[in-house]
C-alpha cells in the first residue's frame, strides 16, 4: 500500500484542485494535490514538502481529515488528507496539467481520482 498525503488548500473561500497530466497514472483526473510519504518523514512534513515541490506554494496545516483507502487494482493507496490555508508563493505547477480555484459547490462537478471521492464527500459535510 502506498501512503500519500494530500491537501485541501483554501485561498480565502476558494479551494485549490489540480488535474493530473496525461503522463501520470490516472491521467486527467482531478485531485487534491500531494504526494508519497518518504521514509522517516512525518505526514505534515510530507504534505508541506510535496506542495512546495509540485505547486511552489507554502501552506499552513489546519486539521487532518479521515484517510481514504482505495484499491486501483494495480496499486492500493492510503490517502491522508489535510485541510490547509495558503500562506505564500506563486502557483507554478511542476507535474500537473492544470489547476482551478473553485467554490465548494463546484467540487462534485469534476472527474475525480477515485481515492479523492470520499474526501470530497467529507469536505462537503464540514461546517466551514
Amino acid at each position: 500500500m502506498i501512503n500519500v498525503t494530500c491537501a485541501i488548500i483554501y485561498f480565502d473561500n476558494k479551494i485549490l484542485v489540480t488535474q493530473r497530466s496525461e503522463k501520470m497514472k490516472l491521467p486527467l483526473k482531478w485531485e487534491f494535490p500531494g504526494g508519497k510519504l518518504e521514509k522517516d518523514e512525518s505526514e505534515i512534513e510530507c504534505i508541506k514538502r510535496e506542495i512546495k515541490e509540485e505547486i511552489n506554494i507554502d501552506i499552513d496545516i489546519v486539521e487532518r481529515l479521515s484517510n481514504s483507502v482505495y484499491d486501483y487494482g494495480t496499486f492500493k493507496i492510503n490517502l491522508i488528507p489535510f485541510l490547509a490555508n495558503y500562506v505564500s508563493g506563486e502557483i507554478i505547477l511542476s507535474e500537473h496539467k492544470g489547476y482551478k480555484l473553485i467554490d465548494r459547490s463546484e467540487l462534485k462537478k469534476l472527474d475525480w481520482a477515485e481515492a479523492d471521492l470520499p474526501i470530497v464527500s467529507e469536505l462537503l459535510k464540514l461546517e466551514i
